[in-house]
């Protein structure tokens, strides 16, 4: 099959949502395009599927390893159930006149310009690439996260823009610097650029030159990841752009980041267990990730808008993924990734409920949405769950997860387990006190639509999987996370 250049499915992930986008820009048709999205989103997932038998296979530029398999069936299936919700969503944005009929070309087209560049920046194996590619996925949020054309939504556009400009231009740099550490070792060209050729060199490099390229790439993907204080940005795309987007940027573009960071890591601390000079990468990874546990902790609790609410939630969880990521082992960064995995399928469980209740509700504070149980009880029970399971509380995955981390902590950090506990509780119990308003108590008054129950079912499918990976994860997922982490 990798022979055939248009039937392998290492180039199909990639080539399916860049056809799809073409294509819908081309459609005037509104109605049709949303259709086409679907499609285009489901072929992707479906390619995704097939990855795990290319695992090993040498392909020009492409990285196929478990890792980034793995995060690329995901990212797909998270595209793919949002694109579903986005059918139903973008009727009822037409009809309040928060969308025109006329930008939903862009809106379409610039949703898989997303989706596929974050697939790239997962599956490349050129540090170059990976730049290009998450820089195209910031661009296309951006424009995205405009459309409103409100002026609270160009403005939150305009500074998404400029602070992950800012990030991504301090990631350019350290991938130069990165280059210019492997150019002794690799020589000039395209092996000093390669994940796979830079690993086993790594040993050989210079560790102070590489120190120098681990500050600027951890500062500048650090910003994509939400880690606090790079997270300004996030809160405000969030709560002014459109949900479909809030529920991709909550995990999966959070993920590439996160990604990019813990192959770095990689690097250095192979760098260092050979003696070349480089500073243990743990130390920092933690540092922020602890940072932005306890800050979107506290931060919570005087949110008054439901989006923005779950956005620092995002950052609070992005944290303890780096958190673990930095902690290290393979116990520990089998924890991260699951924690990944269960954090991107509820979070966009919740803004996929949110912006239907939000809809429903006519407003998207706390104050406009209330009692959903007594007034919609299937939407109230889906977000109450949603919220639970972001809560991480049993039997939901994301306990198992944080579980994993917190007892890891405590086994070889415990210093370090008061705060993280601190900055976990009082998120969760922020979580748990806006859930009392939002699905129970006296309902709010209606001012929309009400969803049906067939357009719950991508937040359903998401759910079942984050409920069945906390109670019985089955055997070959698991043994997939541990390749991943190793």
């Amino acid at each position: 099959m990798s022979s055939v250049f248009p039937l392998n499915p290492s180039y199909l992930v990639l080539i399916a949502p860049a056809l799809t986008a073409a294509v819908l820009g081309a459609v005037p048709s509104w109605r049709l395009g949303v259709w086409i999205n679907c499609a285009g989103s489901a072929a992707t997932f479906l390619a995704a599927l097939l990855l795990p038998w290319q695992v090993g296979r040498p392909e020009p530029y492409l990285l196929i390893d478990p890792l980034g398999v793995y995060l690329v069936v995901l990212t797909a299936f998270v595209g793919m159930t949002t694109s579903w919700f986005s059918v139903g969503y973008v009727r009822v944005e037409i009809a309040r006149r928060r969308l025109d009929r006329r930008r939903l070309r862009l809106y379409h087209a610039m949703y898989q310009v997303f989706v596929g560049a974050m697939l790239l920046a997962l599956l490349s194996d050129n540090l170059g690439v990976t730049w290009v590619a998450i820089e195209a996925a910031t661009i296309a949020a951006v424009l995205v996260v405009g459309l409103p054309r409100t002026a609270e939504a160009v403005e939150a556009s305009w500074k998404f823009f400029l602070i992950c400009g800012v990030g991504i231009a301090l990631a350019l740099f350290g991938t130069i610097v990165l280059y210019l550490a492997a150019l002794p070792v690799l020589g000039p060209g395209t092996a000093a650029m390669s994940w796979s050729t830079l690993l086993p060199a790594a040993s050989r490099c210079d560790g102070a030159v590489l120190n120098l390229a681990f500050v600027f790439l951890l500062l500048g993907y650090g910003t994509k990841a939400g880690l606090a204080p790079f997270h300004a940005w996030m809160p405000d795309a969030h709560a002014e752009g459109p949900t479909p987007v809030s529920a991709v940027l909550a995990g999966s573009i959070l993920n590439v980041a996160l990604c990019v960071l813990l192959r770095l890591r990689g690097l250095l601390a192979a760098n260092e267990a050979a003696g070349g000079g480089a500073i243990p990468p743990g130390g920092a990874l933690m540092a922020f990730g602890l940072m932005s546990v306890l800050m979107a902790a506290f931060s919570l609790w005087p949110r008054r808008d439901v989006k923005r609410f779950f956005a620092f939630s995002s950052i609070e969880q992005s944290g303890l993924a780096a958190f673990a990521f930095g902690l290290g082992g393979p116990v520990a960064t089998f924890a991260g990734l699951l924690h990944m995995t269960l954090h991107t399928l509820a979070k966009a469980s919740v803004f996929q409920c949110v912006g239907r209740a939000s809809q429903l509700k006519g407003g998207q504070t706390f104050a406009d949405i209330g009692g959903l149980m007594a007034s919609h009880r299937m939407l109230g029970i889906t977000l109450a769950v949603s919220v639970i399971a972001v809560a991480a509380l049993p039997p939901l995955g994301l306990f198992a997860s944080e579980f994993l981390i917190g007892t890891q902590t405590i086994l070889r950090m415990p210093w370090l387990a008061l705060p993280l506990a601190l900055g976990l509780l009082v998120g969760t119990w922020a979580l748990l006190a806006r859930l009392q308003g939002l699905c129970l108590g006296a309902p709010t008054p209606d001012r929309g639509p009400a969803p049906d129950a067939l357009a719950l079912l991508p937040v359903w499918l998401m759910l079942a999987a984050v409920l069945v990976l906390g109670i019985a994860m089955p055997a070959p997922v698991s043994d997939w996370l541990r390749m991943a982490a190793g």
